[in-house]
């Protein structure tokens, strides 16, 4: 998920150099949006994958 955050980051940021602003907008919004997802699922997956197994 990482991966494709970062896929569409380039994407906007090739995209804004060539005058496509609204392609650039739209891939920086789905860019934000993945990387919080993967934080968000990050953290989860530490929290809960240091419980007891008692």
């Amino acid at each position: 998920m990482l991966y494709y955050a970062v896929v569409f980051f380039v994407v906007a940021l090739v995209a804004g150099l060539l005058g496509f602003t609204g392609i650039a907008g739209a891939s920086a919004g789905i860019a934000q949006i993945l990387f919080y997802l993967f934080v968000v699922l990050f953290v989860l997956s530490l929290i809960f994958g240091r419980r007891s197994r008692v």
